[in-house]
């Protein structure tokens, strides 16, 4: 969610040539309000339009029993499973609708996919890692952005989400009754054209879980404009390098994750679960060290490249949807250890001005 942050756009103003002499004799008004905006001296620019390829190579996945015990009232072991890969592709569209001095508002869109590939699923008898082979997981969001400056100092940011995740497919999508809200607001201070900073509050699923935590944002050029620091802490921080107005690298990293909504598609739980099959949760958050390269390959087009560890946060099952946050002691129905593959990440970007 917080990733929508970097994706506000300006228009050019444009106005008619007038003949200014027919007000020779009037007045002069105050000089115009002056505001902030929204971006530091050399910021990445932002992407009105993004169609990506997300690959994660494979890995080891232990997942808990979570069926009823055996005859002797024993738990089976967790069971080992290999994940050959995970792809999928990723749409964003992020576009203003105003843009004014005093206020721009985005609305946005997106579609996520992840695709798994167990190895000899004939012989897995998890019906997670079934699930997961056979339907994957996916998100689709839709999301209003604001940027609100008061003054030349002052700016408020404003976003609110609608997330409708799980293993749904395109033909047959889910109720709508599981659609996950997220929302954050920092307000922040641009000190100058090289340092805006800012505190804040979110309600979000970034790391699996439904969590409200405080926000730093910190969004600072170098006087050599060649580094900078672009960041919204703890949900992402980089380091850029910029080589010129049209090329720039990044190192850093950025929490992702959501809580999808596993449905009994195949009833593949019917077995562990014969009477509460349809109300499980994923809890899937990752941190992901990156590097990436951007640069425009021609006008407003920019492509852009990550590589890097993505690395397991959670991964566990619960039934239902509810508030566990920090200090929450409620018990999981499993809990899932993943192994930490290397990805990489390739989009092609329609950027604003």
């Amino acid at each position: 969610m917080l990733a929508g942050l970097a994706a506000y756009a300006q228009e050019t103003d444009t106005t008619e040539v007038e003949d200014y002499s027919q007000y020779a004799d009037a007045e002069l008004a105050g000089e115009a309000k002056r505001f902030a905006t929204q971006k530091v001296l050399d910021q990445s620019p932002n992407k009105l339009i993004s169609i990506g390829y997300d690959y994660q190579s494979s890995y080891f996945m232990d997942l808990a029993y979570f069926g009823p015990p055996d005859a002797q009232g024993l738990i089976a072991s967790p069971e080992r499973v290999t994940n050959s890969f995970n792809s999928g592709l990723r749409l964003a569209a992020n576009v203003p609708v105003i843009s004014r001095n005093n206020i721009i508002v985005n609305l946005g869109g997106n579609y996520w996919e992840t695709r798994y590939d167990i190895e000899n699923p004939e012989n897995v008898t998890n019906p997670l890692a079934l699930s997961l082979d056979r339907y994957g997981l996916r998100t689709m969001g839709l999301s209003t952005t604001i940027f609100k400056p008061f003054n030349e100092k002052q700016v408020l940011f404003v976003l609110a989400q609608a997330d409708l995740n799980g293993n749904y497919s395109l033909a047959d999508i889910q109720s709508l009754k599981y659609t996950r809200y997220s929302v954050f607001a920092i307000y922040g201070w641009k000190m100058h054209d090289r340092l805006m900073y800012g505190f804040g509050l979110a309600r979000t699923y970034r790391a699996g879980e439904q969590i409200i935590l405080p926000l730093f944002m910190y969004n600072y050029t170098l006087p050599s404009r060649k580094w900078g620091v672009e960041s919204i802490f703890p949900a992402r921080a980089h380091l850029r390098r910029t080589f010129n107005p049209r090329s720039m690298a990044f190192f850093g990293y950025e929490l992702e994750g959501q809580t999808y909504h596993i449905a009994n598609r195949g009833n593949e739980f019917d077995q562990w679960l014969p009477n509460n099959a349809d109300d499980l949760e994923l809890r899937r958050g990752e941190l992901r060290i990156r590097l990436m390269y951007e640069r425009s390959i021609k006008d407003f087009i920019w492509v852009s490249v990550q590589a890097g560890l993505r690395y397991n946060w959670r991964f566990n099952l619960d039934q239902g949807d509810f508030y566990r946050g920090f200090t929450g002691d409620q018990p999981y129905l499993a809990e899932n250890k993943i192994r930490n593959p290397l990805y990489i990440n390739s989009s092609i970007n329609l950027v604003s001005p």
